[in-house]
């Protein structure tokens, strides 16, 4: 059998045919590691199966396209393959339904028009006064958000490749005076955005970006209700992304 990561060429049809299912049977473990790691971030509506059989789909395509010549390791190489293959399966679904990216983008509105209004940023209480809906209507709306990608605190390189969150700058651009000044603002803008957050917002982004906790550990933490914590989670982001609309991005840069 062969190790995983090696491959051997020129053998005869039927212990290539071998060598092919050793490989793909040697990074199977890889798949599920993979697709545990991205489906933690998932809503509860995407199925965990799914996620392997898109990331199985990659590593075919990785068994079957490696060159070892590049002096790539085949696990390397299967990472890459793996991700993007799961990435491009999640794209591919319609995880929210139109009038549910609308009514984020109502929310923002109306956070920008509390913020205006206040001089400070909103209570949760003055957002749903803005939005002229109850506090249910509205709690209901933050848990269908669940399902949207909020894809405004995410940037790409210049090559279109998503960077991640808050990723503005491409490899090979790094070390550019423009853009390492661009980021020093851009934290700054961050910064500002998590100091004016309420306390328990920040601290549910905090414990569920940056210790990579999940809703229901986050829940026993602050000893609020999961479905609450969830509605939390969103309103902050949604908060940022109406900050970062104001504050950061110009005309030109703007989604439509």
């Amino acid at each position: 059998m062969l190790a995983p990561g090696s491959q051997s060429y020129g053998n005869p049809a039927g212990d290539a045919s071998m060598n092919r299912e050793n490989l793909i049977l040697g990074h199977l473990p890889q798949v599920y590691s993979i697709a545990r790691q991205i489906h933690h971030r998932l809503p509860a509506s995407v199925s965990f199966d799914d996620v392997v059989s898109a990331g199985t789909i990659g590593l075919l395509a990785a068994v079957d396209n490696f060159d070892p010549s590049l002096n790539v390791q085949l696990r390397t190489y299967a990472d890459r393959r793996i991700r993007g293959a799961i990435m491009d399966s999640l794209r591919d679904m319609d995880w929210a339904p139109r009038y549910t990216r609308k009514r984020a983008r109502q929310i923002e509105a109306a956070i920008q028009s509390a913020k205006q209004r206040h001089g400070r940023d909103p209570s949760e209480e003055e957002i749903i006064a803005e939005l002229q809906i109850s506090a249910e209507e509205y709690h209901k709306w933050l848990l269908e958000m669940q399902s949207v990608e909020l894809e405004c605190l995410e940037f790409t390189s210049a090559e279109g490749q998503n960077s991640g969150p808050l990723q503005f700058l491409s490899d090979d651009e790094e070390k550019w005076p423009s853009k390492i000044a661009e980021r020093a603002e851009l934290e700054k803008v961050l910064a500002l955005a998590l100091e004016r957050m309420p306390k328990i917002e920040r601290t549910v982004l905090s414990l569920y970006y940056y210790e990579e906790l999940n809703l229901r550990e986050i829940s026993e933490i602050v000893s609020l209700h999961l479905s609450r914590v969830a509605q939390l989670r969103v309103q902050a982001i949604l908060r940022l992304r109406s900050h970062f609309e104001r504050v950061w991005l110009t005309p030109t840069t703007r989604k439509t």
